[in-house]
C-alpha cells in the first residue's frame, strides 16, 4: 500500500470512528450539548501520525461530515450568521484539531506528555470557537439579565471540560500503547 493510500485509509477510518463516537452521548446537558466518549480523539490521532497539512485536510473533511450530520441553523436568518455558524461551529472548531501535531512534536522526549498537552490545546481552541459563536450567534438564548459571555462560557465550558478530560485520558493511553510510528511507516519492499 503506498503512502497516499495509507493516509487516505487511516483518515477515512478515523473520520468514521469520530462520527460514530460523536453520536454516543455519555452525558447529555440540558442546553443541548453533550459529552461523548472522546469523539475528537481519532482526528487528533491523525494529527499526531501525519504532517500538519494532511491533518488539517482530515480535520476539514471531518468538519464537513459533522455539518452534514447535524447542521444547526442560526436563530437569525441572515448571511453573516450562517457564515459565522459554518466557520465557528464547524470549519474552525473542528479544523483546529488538525494542529495537535504542531504542539505534540515539541515534546519529543515525552510523547505521552506531548499528546496530552496537544489535546488540551486543540480542545481549548475548539472551545474558543464555540465560545465566540455563543456570544456572536447563540447569545439570543441567554436568560434575561445574564451577560451573553457568561451564558456562552457556562454552556460551552461545561461541554468542553468533559470532552477535554475524556479525550486527554484516551489520547495519553493511545500514545502510550499504540506504535504510531509503525502505523505510518513504509512497508519493506520485497526483492
Amino acid at each position: 500500500m503506498n503512502t497516499t493510500t495509507r493516509k487516505l485509509t487511516h483518515s477515512a477510518l478515523m473520520i468514521a470512528l469520530a462520527l460514530v463516537l460523536s453520536m454516543i452521548k455519555l452525558f447529555h446537558l440540558p442546553n443541548g450539548g453533550s459529552i461523548t466518549p472522546a469523539s475528537m480523539a481519532p482526528i487528533i490521532l491523525i494529527a499526531l501520525m501525519y504532517p500538519t497539512k494532511w491533518a488539517l485536510f482530515t480535520s476539514f473533511v471531518y468538519s464537513l461530515v459533522q455539518m452534514v450530520e447535524g447542521f444547526y441553523a442560526p436563530p437569525t436568518q441572515d448571511l453573516l450568521s450562517f457564515v459565522l455558524v459554518v466557520l465557528l461551529d464547524y470549519v474552525l472548531a473542528f479544523g483546529v484539531l488538525g494542529c495537535a501535531g504542531l504542539v505534540a512534536r515539541r515534546f519529543k522526549a515525552n510523547k505521552v506528555l506531548g499528546a496530552s498537552i496537544a489535546t488540551l490545546a486543540v480542545i481549548f481552541g475548539r472551545f474558543f470557537c464555540s465560545f465566540l459563536s455563543g456570544i456572536l450567534i447563540w447569545g439570543v438564548y441567554a436568560p434575561e439579565g445574564t451577560p451573553v459571555w457568561i451564558y456562552s462560557l457556562g454552556v460551552n465550558g461545561s461541554i468542553m471540560i468533559g470532552e477535554m478530560i475524556t479525550t486527554t485520558v484516551v489520547m495519553a493511553v493511545l500514545v502510550k500503547f499504540l506504535p504510531l510510528e509503525k502505523l505510518t511507516a513504509e512497508p519493506l519492499k520485497k526483492a
